[in-house]
């Protein structure tokens, strides 16, 4: 045993390299069947899928350039982490993005820019930007809502985010006077900082749901009445990245909390089907917004990706007959992004925003009925020149997730599915989650949303307005195609927005139903 244990003593470490590689060689050839590369190149065939593996990290850092990236660029996730830090977003010696592709924006600048007088409230506050519409009020709810803010955190559940990313964004909507919606996963105590919440459930009815799996009124009314920041209610029909399609929370993934949030059992999956129990046409849904209106006082509305229109046009034919319907729509985009989707529907199920609004938005304008309903646009708007030409299409805010995301460290490592996210934001990992401090975080978030709107209203002046609703479809144009290089939005969609009746900045900031708190803040 000694001389054998001599012996291993004597070999030179250049001959461990060698064993291991001719063990490795062995292991490639003769054992392992599953890698047909591993097999026929031993040894070297593995340098293959370590690169293979790295490579969105190579691409991103080393080989793509500033503009070509997805499904955010790194001249849009840069001047995101800019915005959130209130460090130097500007660019330096002129734009170096092609201004002649296809769908380029441009916004049609004033001669004269609108000026702000001495007294006006974003003299004062140059990131003042409430909603021009108030949810709820045409429609005589007991509690109406005006968003304080025009660019709030969309739908995105706690499951889906880690719990530390949901107390800083809720955490950073409260420091922006903004709202946050739940997304479907409940209202838990992360969404519970003190800022302005939206209420959103989906199809199992997570939080508000009976044993069954079934609605509960009386749960949701509940939930309502012990948590007055909860401003709105907002059912899911379908979402961009996969609509008509449910989804499994395994009974491994429940933990207690998530358990007690959601009102699933512990240990069982968990279905969330692609159908609501609680209605199954039209009409059936018309008349669940007015019972859950009626019960809880809230504005309620609905969340949809857009593809077939005939159910549309049968809600407005309705809402037109009856005088009743959701106090706001949001219209999710096909390019919208989730924690994880099939790529056959991320890539082709439902239309992009600008198709799926336009569409949406001539159903309802035909009919005169668009001052009833506050338009909530979703997907990669988060931006201020996207949010001008939402603004003159016709949409009343803009919700934004991945760019929130961002704003609290997000790096687009796109492994959301995996729960390996690096920076913590879309992982249920413990020692991920750590790396985020919720403190600094939602200043960063509270600063993006900040200068956004800053920059949003810099805009607006700049083409003559005091408010981005009174855009109108023909201050911005993009372009087509070469015969017709660029076109304005009404001869590109081939509608006219509704105009929008504006008194004012003053009037919006002394409107008593104002969220975030604002008006409270003054008194």
């Amino acid at each position: 045993m000694n001389a054998f244990l001599d012996f291993l003593a004597n070999i030179s470490w250049w001959m461990w390299i060698l064993i291991a590689l001719t063990l490795i060689a062995i292991r490639d050839v003769f054992l392992q069947k599953r890698h047909t590369i591993s097999h026929n190149f031993p040894i070297i065939g593995h340098f293959r899928y370590m690169l293979e593996k790295i490579g969105p990290e190579l691409r991103q850092y080393l080989v793509a350039n500033n503009r070509e990236e997805l499904p955010f660029n790194r001249i849009e996730r840069s001047w995101i982490y800019a915005s959130a830090k209130h460090e130097n977003n500007y660019e330096g010696f002129g734009t170096d993005r092609d201004i002649y592709a296809h769908q380029h924006i441009f916004i049609n600048n004033a001669m004269m820019p609108y000026k702000v007088s001495d007294n006006h409230p974003n003299a004062t506050d140059n990131t003042f930007l409430p909603c021009a519409k108030v949810m709820g009020l045409h429609n005589n709810r007991r509690k109406p809502f005006r968003p304080a803010s025009v660019i709030n955190v969309s739908a995105m559940s706690f499951g889906s985010l880690s719990a530390k990313a949901v107390e800083s964004m809720n955490k950073g909507i409260k420091i922006a006077h903004a709202y946050h919606n739940t997304g479907e996963g409940g209202l838990s105590p992360y969404h519970s900082h003190g800022g302005d919440v939206i209420f959103h459930f989906g199809t199992g009815y997570f939080g508000v749901r009976n044993d069954d799996g079934t609605f509960s009124l009386e749960k949701l009314v509940a939930l309502v009445n012990k948590n007055p920041f909860v401003k709105a209610i907002e059912i899911k029909l379908s979402q961009g990245a996969k609509p008509g399609k449910g989804g499994v929370l395994p009974g491994a993934k429940i933990t207690q909390e998530i358990s007690d949030i959601r009102s699933v059992p512990l240990g069982k999956d968990v279905l969330s089907p692609p159908n609501h129990s609680a209605f199954s046409n039209v009409s059936e849904m018309l008349e669940f917004i007015e019972q859950i209106a009626e019960a809880t006082g809230l504005p309620v509305g609905i969340k949809a990706a857009i593809g077939k229109l005939d159910q549309w046009e049968e809600l407005a034919d309705l809402m037109v007959k009856t005088g009743k319907g959701p106090d706001f729509i949001t219209v999710d985009g096909g390019e919208g992004g989730t924690g994880a989707a099939p790529p056959s529907f991320a890539d082709h199920v439902s239309l992009p925003w600008v198709y799926g609004f336009s569409d949406l938005y001539k159903v309802f304008k035909n009919r005169n009925i668009t001052e009833r309903i506050v338009f909530i646009g979703s997907g990669k708007l988060g931006f201020p020149a996207k949010a001008a030409m939402a603004f003159a299409m016709g949409a009343d805010c803009i919700n934004v997730a991945r760019e929130a995301m961002m704003s609290i460290g997000c790096i687009q490592a796109q492994v959301c599915h995996t729960n390996r996210c690096p920076s913590g934001v879309a992982t249920q990992n413990k020692w991920l989650q750590s790396g985020i401090d919720p403190t600094l975080k939602s200043e960063r978030l509270g600063q993006y949303f900040k200068t956004f709107r800053k920059e949003f209203i810099e805009i607006t002046h700049a083409a003559g307005y005091e408010h981005p609703c009174q855009f109108k479809m023909s201050d911005v144009a993009v372009n087509v195609d070469d015969h017709n290089l660029t076109k304005e939005l009404d001869r590109t969609y081939m509608y006219n927005k509704t105009t929008v009746p504006f008194n004012g900045m003053q009037e919006l900031k002394d409107c008593i139903y104002l969220g975030g708190h604002i008006n409270k803040l003054e008194n």
